[in-house]
C-alpha cells in the first residue's frame, strides 16, 4: 500500500529541511493519491523537474514506493518548467507541486533507471 500523497510530501519536505534545503508545497493536490511533481530550482534561472516515473520503471519487489524520473537530462530554464507544470495541472487537477531550492541540484528522490 502506497503512502497518501499528503503524508509523502510532508515527509519529503522534512527530509529536505534536515539536509538544509528549503522546500515548500506550491500546489496541494488530492490528499489520497495525487501525482507529485518536484521542481528543484538551482537559483540561477534554471531548474530540474522530476515527475512520477512510468509504471515500467517500478521495482517489482517494491511496488508501493514512489519513483521519480527527471523530465530532462540537464537543467532547463525555469519558465520551461513552469510551462510544463501548467500543462500537467490542466491534465490532472489532483496533482501536487513541490518546489525546493538548491544550487547543487540535490533532490533526495529515488530516480528511475533508464530502460
Amino acid at each position: 500500500m502506497r503512502l497518501k500523497s499528503a503524508i509523502w510530501v510532508a515527509a519529503y519536505l522534512r527530509r529536505c529541511q534536515g539536509e538544509g534545503v528549503f522546500g515548500a508545497v506550491r500546489r496541494r493536490g488530492a490528499e489520497e493519491a495525487g501525482a507529485v511533481f518536484v521542481k528543484v530550482a538551482l537559483l540561477d534561472g534554471n531548474a530540474m523537474l522530476y515527475a512520477p516515473a512510468p509504471q515500467t520503471a517500478y521495482d517489482e519487489s517494491r511496488p508501493a514506493e514512489r519513483v521519480f524520473a527527471p523530465t530532462s537530462k540537464e537543467p532547463i530554464p525555469e519558465q520551461t518548467v513552469e510551462d510544463r507544470l501548467a500543462k500537467e495541472v490542466r491534465f490532472d487537477p489532483d496533482a501536487w507541486i513541490v518546489e525546493t531550492e538548491d544550487r547543487a541540484g540535490r533532490h533526495f528522490l529515488d530516480i528511475a533507471k533508464p530502460q
